[in-house]
């Protein structure tokens, strides 16, 4: 493997840039964090930054609404705009020989939005369909309102907000909240593919070096107990999601952690998949994952089941979380190993992945951490580790929220 050309460079705002040239390819994808996410919403107007996020891209610089979306077409424009906890996350693919224009672009975007007052209601009325849609999503719906639950203030928010929240935001309050969060300081720039670094840092240095910095700092969590609840509603189906502490991303037990969640939940002979889906058939949906919000770990797990067989279901699916500290065998090790690391020669391949995994690990690393580590750590996984991890991190203390006719038992 070719050894990676990985360069960061700190602007004087306080804004990181963070570049990998890859060879092999044509293509980049750039990828531009701003700590404005949702956790940053008003109390009273929650939605704020999925909002804000649409209205960015409702003209710019020069350049309306669609002028701006035409620009960003002829590029050949590869984009998404999303809302994470504390981040929104601009993103753009493209032609490299087409990647100064894009950050030309996104300069204006994210440095002089237009924000038109006749564009809110649309916008708003976009946000207030995504809303609606959840109760058409159950496995979405009783996620979020696990996290609700689980996670404490402010992290226990999510990007949709609430219909009232975002019928209450005006243009000032967008612009308001434009202006507060929109700033150099926690600002990341993560570009990947066929780079100039030394092109990339004179046009970064000139887009983005006199953006002011200065960003108020992320509010901090609140005193929490998670609580199980039992949302009633009449279905033919119950939705069964579960959630326990685990190791966050920056702890050294991350990739144990991520080992016990692949024994339980990576691929069709997965235990989850096996015990409760093929040798009962009791749902046709079950798995487990490992979620990172900051400095606490979470794995969360997932079942929608008839409701004749919710409790049987909830019963086996716990059952089988706890049996993990009974014994892991080297076969179920090596496959996981093997998923792990069919992702990370597959995220090689991607300059979208690239950028976006760079971004990631400066935000939570303070570092971007090269291919060799992540091998390490992979190859490094064994029974005896991930059971290791599970006596540090044991499956108790289980929060449950199920969506449906009737509630269920927690097993203890």
């Amino acid at each position: 493997m070719a050894e990676q050309q990985i360069f960061r460079h700190t602007l004087s705002n306080g804004m990181t840039l963070l570049a990998e040239r890859m060879d092999h390819v044509r293509s980049a994808t750039m990828y531009l964090l701003v700590p404005a996410g949702f956790t940053h919403d008003p109390a009273d107007r929650p939605g704020t930054a999925t909002v804000l996020s649409e209205m960015l891209i409702r003209g710019a610089g020069d350049r309306d609404s669609k002028e701006l979306s035409l620009a960003l077409d002829n590029l050949g424009t590869d984009r998404n705009e999303s809302v994470g906890p504390f981040n929104i996350v601009l993103s753009a693919g493209t032609l490299a020989r087409n990647l100064p224009a894009i950050l030309d672009l996104y300069a204006d975007v994210v440095r002089r939005p237009h924000l038109p007052d006749d564009e809110l209601e649309p916008v708003q009325n976009l946000a207030l369909e995504d809303i609606l849609g959840l109760e058409d999503s159950p496995q979405e719906k009783v996620i979020l309102e696990l996290k609700s639950r689980y996670y404490p203030p402010p992290l226990n928010r999510n990007r949709y907000g609430t219909v009232e929240g975002i019928q209450a935001l005006t243009p000032a309050a967008i612009r308001q909240y434009y202006g507060d969060r929109f700033r150099a300081s926690g600002a990341i720039l993560s570009v990947a593919g066929a780079v100039d670094w030394p092109a990339l840092k004179v046009q970064a240095e000139r887009l983005f070096g006199d953006w002011p910095g200065g960003a108020t700092p992320e509010p901090a969590p609140v005193a929490h107990v998670p609580k199980s609840a039992h949302i009633q509603k009449d279905t033919q189906q119950t939705q069964i999601a579960l959630a326990f502490p685990s190791a966050p991303f920056s702890d050294p037990d991350y990739y144990a952690a991520r080992g016990a969640v692949g024994v339980l939940s990576g691929g069709m002979s997965a235990r989850l998949f096996t015990e409760v889906r093929e040798k009962r058939g009791l749902c046709y949906s079950v798995y487990a994952s490992h979620d990172t919000v900051k400095d606490r770990g979470t794995v969360i797990g997932y079942s929608g089941t008839r409701t004749d067989r919710a409790q049987q279901t909830l019963d086996v699916m716990v059952g089988e979380f706890k049996r993990l500290k009974d014994g892991i065998t080297t076969d179920e090790v090596d496959r996981v190993r093997a998923a792990l690391k069919t992702s990370l020669v597959m995220q090689q391949e991607s300059t979208s992945a690239r950028a976006g995994s760079m971004a990631s690990d400066w935000f939570y690393l303070n570092r971007v951490r090269t291919v060799e580590e992540v091998q390490a750590a992979i190859d490094g996984l064994t029974p005896a580790k991930i059971l290791a991890h599970l006596e540090r991190f044991p499956v108790r203390d289980l929060t449950v929220v199920t969506l449906g006719p009737d509630a269920l038992t927690v097993p203890v």
